[in-house]
């Protein structure tokens, strides 16, 4: 995993902090997996933005939720080589482009293609 410039303490910090239990460790082993797999196809010309989803499924081998691949999409966009783009691309299947990073465990309740307020999804279940 290339980690940015400058960015290689704040690499090392993380791996520590988050090696203590397995949820943590989980996350971090995705994302260097997810972060190696890309690297892998960006060597052979591809780019992220054809490449970032089929390898997040080909990297998951431990069936992360929807919050680890959260973290692992903030960590990599913050610390990896590639994270600005990841970043983008990741925040375009959201349909935003601005800064952060979209929280994937967070969902949008639809009815009939028309976003519904908290207080009308009771009376359509």
């Amino acid at each position: 995993m290339k980690i940015k410039r400058n960015m290689e303490k704040e690499f090392e910090k993380c791996i520590e902090v988050n090696s203590h239990d397995c949820y943590s460790k989980f996350v971090i082993d995705y994302m260097i997996r997810w972060a190696d797999m890309m690297e892998e196809c960006i060597s052979n010309g591809d780019n992220i933005n054809d490449i970032a989803e089929k390898t997040s499924h080909e990297a998951d081998t431990d069936g992360i939720t929807g919050f680890m691949y959260g973290c692992a999409v903030d960590l990599l966009s913050r610390l990896w080589e590639y994270g600005e783009d990841l970043r983008k691309w990741h925040n375009k299947q959201y349909e935003y482009d601005g800064d952060g990073v979209v929280n994937p465990a967070i969902f949008t309740v639809k009815f009939n293609n028309e976003m519904l307020q908290p207080e009308l999804v009771a009376k359509y279940n």
